[in-house]
């Protein structure tokens, strides 16, 4: 009985490791069947996938099948490549306990048995615990593979200063790949250079400052391959006052392609809401710093959901983990495993993962001051590093080793002889005596390390060519830049968009007091007026002119905030050419105006009647007019100010002196302006609008010192709308000319 038990426990072993080294397998399968699917019609094929995975799915003993074929891949894994025994160890801790009992030659029950005991699956069992309910598995068309590579890598980026320039190396001499079915991570301490090479890799970089070989498929980066490549940034940017359901909708609408229809693009958003598990709450709000929302995590897998729904065939996602809970956090990596699964290539940047998280990733790189210190498996790291001396003293999670490395921290931490003995060389000839290597001497020990052992294997990997054809490798080098909307279709999409996100702040109770009570008290001030007489006269002016201030006044500082606070949002969606820059100003523009136009309505109601203004129905409908004509042009400056500074401090600044000098030319305080500096009247619309007024309510009598000959006011009107127009287009223009990630 002795004898036998080491006979059994090696046969636990080789299970195990077979298990472990399935799962690659599959991804290789799977990606190669998409290739062929692309190339050979890929939704015919895919049904033909489908039919045959049933047909194997219903032979007798379904289940007992199910693991004699996962079997015979990881026996047929064994067979391609010599697996070390630390890589089965280490993935050996994730495999199924099902897989065991084909293993062992088990014959698998009738089904009659087996109904109540069903084997291990991620995909019977996928339970998203925050959501509370089964995911459903996101059914889409193939994926194409697409094989990123990189060689040689380099960035530099030049700090200007007041005489000179000087330039500062970010990334050195960087190489690694992915491939379809991959989660690459990208780890190191902060400053590392790891957001700036996934920029790099994800194409949001670009310039003479970049060196070494970036190719997809073997092809280099084009604009075609934005409607490839998903990119998730840290930042959740997102419209707080919409609901999941609404923001990955509208995505939808937008991003897929116009061979959809309205219903079949709703649906998929809808399907991605219960791939991500987001069901429970997609008819909640996103949320923000002031409005209550969804989940941190949720909010996380809403931002995946904005890129997976146009099935990406690269997906970059920087540090998806921070800010979450470790499960949380290992939930969040598990949904990237399962997306690479679907054929997808994944590059991820990770920062101080978990032990478990750190098993998730199939292939590693590790940065150090902008130097490759490791590019390989993930799982192989450990090994790696203990070859070249450096082992952890204590037990510890393997990422928080490799951190400690990349900072040159060799705390509990076995110092290499070879690092140790160029220390002790470099103390002969120094007065100070440092017996502990420094940061430094870690940090080109490891360098130097990697350059001499694995480099040149890796390198030569790179250059094997790759198993798709000619045909698959043009399919995204098209030049053809495609859009998943027409242009009305775009402006309606946004238009509706815009309402909904800023109804809450233009409809907000603080808003709508404001307006009732300033209009309250000009009605208490200038109750039942007397324009009959001069002083009578000369108080109503007085209000006419507040009114021309006040609704130039208010429009000018709301819109200001319009595009500087959606600046990071419009770099997003314009980076993956979501929609057209002329559609998105027009769309943003004129979905302001009906709600800028419902509280002047109340205000002047309020006011009008109050005040005991001229009582007709004429005079009424044309003050109404007026200011709706002050306030779109008002509006139009705010946007031009807003547009062409980006900034809100300096915006604000700018536009209250622009606004004091119009209204101090506005006609009222001065009469008698100088010749040289009159000019600034006929810019101004308070100026425009208190004329316009004026003549509205004091036309039928005669004139007199407090009212101006204004003839039929043709020359206002047509000022104003040329306001109206020109402010809006200064403001496109500085839209236009503004920097987009990638040019975009």
């Amino acid at each position: 009985m002795d004898s036998a038990a080491p006979g059994i426990m090696r046969t636990k072993s080789d299970q195990l490791e077979m298990g472990g080294g399935m799962q690659s397998l599959s991804r290789t399968a799977s990606a190669e069947a998409i290739a062929a699917a692309e190339i050979n019609g890929g939704s015919s094929l895919s049904r033909k996938s489908s039919s045959g995975k049933k047909v194997m799915g219903s032979s007798p003993g379904r289940k007992g099948g199910h693991h004699i074929r996962k079997s015979r891949s990881a026996q047929l894994k064994l067979d391609l490549e010599d697996v070390s025994s630390s890589a089965a160890l280490s993935r050996a801790s994730s495999a199924s306990l099902g897989f065991s009992f084909s293993f062992t030659g088990f014959t698998a029950p009738p089904e009659d048995i087996i109904a109540d005991v069903r084997p291990f699956s991620d995909d019977d069992n996928a339970v998203d615990p925050e959501a509370g309910g089964r995911r459903k598995r996101l059914i889409s068309e193939p994926t194409l593979p697409i094989y990123l590579k990189f060689t040689e890598v380099r960035y530099k980026v030049i700090l200007k200063g007041v005489t000179t320039s000087t330039e500062k190396e970010i990334l050195n001499s960087i190489t690694g790949s992915a491939s379809p079915g991959e989660v690459l991570a990208l780890m190191g301490p902060s400053g590392s250079g790891k957001t700036t090479l996934l920029s790099l890799l994800g194409g949001r970089i670009s310039g003479n400052t970049i060196e070494g070989s970036i190719t997809y498929n073997d092809e280099p980066y084009n604009k075609s391959l934005k409607r490839r490549i998903g990119f998730v940034t840290q930042d959740d940017v997102l419209f707080a006052h919409l609901t999941v359901r609404e923001t990955l909708t509208y995505t939808a609408l937008l991003r897929l392609p116009k061979t959809m229809t309205k219903q079949q693009k709703e649906g998929r958003a809808m399907d991605v809401i219960y791939e991500l598990g987001l069901e429970r709450c997609q008819d909640t709000m996103i949320g923000g710093s002031f409005v209550r929302g969804v989940s941190g995590g949720e909010r996380k897998r809403v931002c995946i959901g904005n890129e997976i729904i146009i099935n990406p065939s690269l997906l970059f996602l920087d540090e998806p983990t921070s800010g979450l809970d470790s499960t949380t956090a290992l939930r969040t990596v598990q949904m990237l495993h399962d997306i690479a699964e679907a054929g997808k290539t994944v590059v991820t940047t990770i920062h101080q993962p978990s032990s478990r998280l750190f098993h998730k990733f199939d292939k590693l790189i590790l940065l150090g001051k902008g130097s490759l210190l490791y590019f390989g498996k993930a799982s192989e790291a450990m090994v790696y590093f203990s070859s070249i001396g450096c082992s952890p003293l204590i037990a510890m999670n393997p990422a928080e080793f490799l951190l400690d490395l990349a900072n040159g921290n060799i705390s509990d931490v076995s110092v290499p002889s070879e690092l140790d003995d160029r220390v002790q060389t470099e103390n002969l000839g120094s007065d100070t005596r440092n017996d502990k290597p420094s940061s430094k001497d870690v940090h080109e020990y490891l360098v130097e390390a990697y350059e001499t052992r694995v480099a040149d294997k890796e390198k030569k990997k790179l250059l094997q060519p790759l198993p798709i054809s000619e045909d698959l490798k043009v399919t995204i080098s098209s030049p053809k830049r495609d859009w998943g909307a027409s242009w009305w279709q775009q402006y309606s999409i946004l238009f509706r968009r815009g309402l909904k996100e800023r109804r809450h702040d233009y409809l907000s109770w603080m808003r709508i007091t404001q307006v009732i009570a300033t209009a309250i008290i000009l009605g208490l001030l200038w109750w039942h007026s007397d324009s009959t007489t001069p002083k009578g006269l000369q108080d109503q002016a007085g209000l006419l002119f507040f009114i021309a201030v006040f609704w130039g006044f208010f429009p000018v500082f709301t819109a200001i905030f319009t595009f500087p606070q959606e600046r990071a949002m419009l770099n997003k969606e314009r980076a993956v050419d979501m929609y057209r820059l002329s559609a998105y100003f027009m769309a943003r523009t004129t979905s302001d105006l009906p709600l800028d136009l419902f509280l002047p309505i109340i205000f002047l109601i309020i006011v009008y009647f109050m005040a005991g203004l001229r009582q007709s129905t004429e005079p009424f409908f044309l003050s109404m007019l007026t200011v709706f004509l002050s306030i779109i042009a008002a509006q139009g400056l705010g946007l031009a100010i807003g547009a062409t500074l980006m900034d809100i401090k300096k915006a604000t600044t700018l536009a209250s002196v622009t606004v004091m000098t119009f209204m101090l030319a506005g006609g009222f305080f001065v009469k008698r302006v100088p010749a040289f500096i009159s000019w600034v009247r006929y810019i101004s619309f308070n100026y425009h609008t208190y004329r316009l007024l004026l003549k509205v309510q004091y036309d039928h009598i005669p004139r007199s010192s407090y009212v101006i000959n204004l003839d039929n006011g043709v020359k206002e009107v047509g000022a104003m709308i040329a306001m109206v127009f020109g402010y809006r287009l200064l403001a496109y223009i500085s839209l236009r000319r503004m920097k987009i990630p990638n040019g975009a």
